[in-house]
């Protein structure tokens, strides 16, 4: 696999309160990546978006083929990058990815930690009510990583699988079990994996209360 593309962006008014957002993001050559944070890339809000956790959000071209089936009238929207991610890569999607999956990407060693979580900003970036809903329903959200090694990813870099841990779950079944009704009782088969971070965990913890309370 090879890396296809790479995003930046700097925070923008968006929507119609006009709050900074940094989803609005345009193709580089290239992020020097650190522990924390890549030169090129900056995030509004940071409690949600980046720090240790959250350096990179990786994008899969099936998320972008399953939105253009349902919203045929995004189809010159919903193309790579639209999202707010930061890579994209032909192959990899919400499920041929896990949990604490370690890949080298160009120099840079990373982690998938978590998926990413819907949120607002996904619906004023398209103009759709609820199409957060819609992501998180269908478990395409994207991931994000941790930095194992810092350094520089480039443009056509290769694209590697490092180790994958003996017990995990893929992204997009991680998601739906925590954001899909109709998923909540996988939650307990995920709850507790040790390569859940405690957000995760508490997540699938709530969602096996509501499956147990409906």
């Amino acid at each position: 696999m090879f890396v296809a593309a790479l995003f930046a962006g700097k925070p923008a008014p968006l929507g119609p309160r006009k709050a900074l957002s940094a989803i609005c993001k345009h193709p580089v050559e290239q992020l020097n990546v650190h522990w924390d944070r890549t030169d090129e890339d900056e995030q509004a809000n940071k409690r949600l978006h980046g720090g240790p956790e959250k350096v990179l959000h990786q994008y899969s071209p099936d998320g972008y083929a399953l939105i253009n089936k349902h919203y045929p009238e995004l189809e010159d929207t919903a193309v790579a990058g639209a999202i707010g991610e930061n890579i994209s890569v032909a192959g990899m999607n919400d499920e041929n990815v896990f949990i604490g999956d370690t890949y080298a990407i160009g120099e840079v060693i990373v982690q998938v930690g978590a998926p990413r979580a819907p949120c607002n900003k996904i619906n004023q970036r398209f103009g759709i009510k609820n199409f957060d809903r819609f992501t998180g329903d269908h478990g395409v959200t994207g991931w994000y990583y941790r930095i194992k090694q810092p350094g520089v990813m480039r443009v056509n870099d290769p694209v590697s699988l490092l180790e994958r841990p003996a017990q995990s779950v893929s992204v997009g079944a991680l998601m739906r079990a925590v954001y899909n009704k109709d998923h909540f009782w996988q939650a307990q088969s995920y709850v507790g994996l040790p390569v859940l971070d405690d957000e995760w965990r508490g997540k699938c913890e709530k969602a096996i209360a509501r499956q147990q309370n409906s």
